[in-house]
């Protein structure tokens, strides 16, 4: 085990008062861990709290400047709301802490597995709509993975956690997962722009689809068109999912455009979807997103109906 993990792996029970702000916390469980600290649900003033520790002061500071950068995107905060972060002096040393709110709910491959794949088309559009406004603020999600979405509600929204792997723009990526990774696929390098995100995002959509992952082999670009192709509910998505694993799209908003119109023409064949995408963009540049908000509407208030009748029965 890493030395980072021995001095930070505490048990249920054990009591964190930081040293500047004399907050108290109470570990219940431990929710994860990434490369360089482990979260714990925690019971503090606010109650169940997410508390994140680690030795390297300087990740811990990173991680609190990208959940300030969130809480100043425009709407609702895509990620959990930092609360203070803070020292502890542990039997073990001085480990450095965050807590941050708690974001109860399945991840996302969790939620599809149980309530289908109707979901899927719905939650992407969501996430674009976030990654939009993350990326305007000048900052990439980076891990993008069903293990760092957690789908909240009711109704069913969205939402990050583990900001690890947030980067600024123009920057090396700082964390990645290679089966959401484009550079593992050889399909671009790890830096940190708009459609490095796009391309997990279309990959976070096949996994839905494929939930046991599968390994490159040979041509990643070819295997891929491949895994789309030969699926049959899966391949109506393909003229918006090649674009975005090859770096067409200069941004979410976009995406987010195409596939809103391959959701709502889901009768049609692939080619007619790309077709009809080229030709209503040229008509409604105006009344574009007025649309797309009233469609996102429509689809949210189907699909949670659906959801909410499935518990009653």
């Amino acid at each position: 085990m890493n030395t980072w993990k021995t001095q930070c792996k505490f048990l249920p029970g054990t009591v964190i008062i930081g040293k500047w702000h004399g907050g108290n916390y109470q570990i219940i469980r431990e929710l994860g861990s990434g490369a360089n600290g482990i979260v714990y649900l925690a019971k503090g003033v606010r109650g169940h709290t997410a508390l994140k520790m680690s030795m390297d002061s300087l990740s811990i500071t990173s991680e609190v400047n990208v959940l300030k950068a969130f809480s100043k995107v425009p709407g609702d905060s895509p990620g959990p709301s930092l609360y203070e972060m803070d020292d502890w002096e542990s039997p073990r040393g001085r480990i450095h802490f965050y807590t941050m709110e708690y974001i109860q709910g399945p991840d996302m491959l969790t939620f599809i597995k149980k309530n289908g794949q109707t979901w899927v088309g719905i939650l992407i559009v969501q996430l674009l709509d976030t990654l939009e406004k993350l990326h305007q603020e000048g900052w990439t999600f980076g891990d993008l993975k069903p293990e760092n979405l957690i789908v909240s509600g009711p109704p069913p929204r969205i939402r990050f956690i583990d900001v690890g792997g947030t980067t600024i723009k123009g920057r090396a990526i700082k964390e990645f997962t290679e089966f959401f990774d484009r550079g593992y696929w050889g399909l671009g390098s790890r830096k940190s722009e708009p459609t490095y995100d796009l391309f997990s995002t279309a990959m976070l959509f096949i996994h839905m689809y494929y939930p046991k992952k599968f390994s490159r082999v040979g041509d990643g670009k070819k295997q891929l068109i491949q895994q789309i192709d030969s699926h049959s509910e899966l391949s109506r998505f393909s003229p918006v999912l090649r674009k975005a694993l090859f770096g067409e799209y200069g941004s979410a908003k976009k995406m987010k455009g195409d596939l809103l119109i391959l959701l709502s023409d889901k009768r049609d064949k692939p080619v007619t979807y790309a077709r009809r995408s080229a030709t209503r963009q040229k008509k409604n540049k105006k009344s574009g997103s007025m649309k797309e908000t009233v469609m996102v509407l429509l689809l949210t208030i189907v699909l949670y109906a659906l959801y909410i009748y499935s518990y009653l029965l």
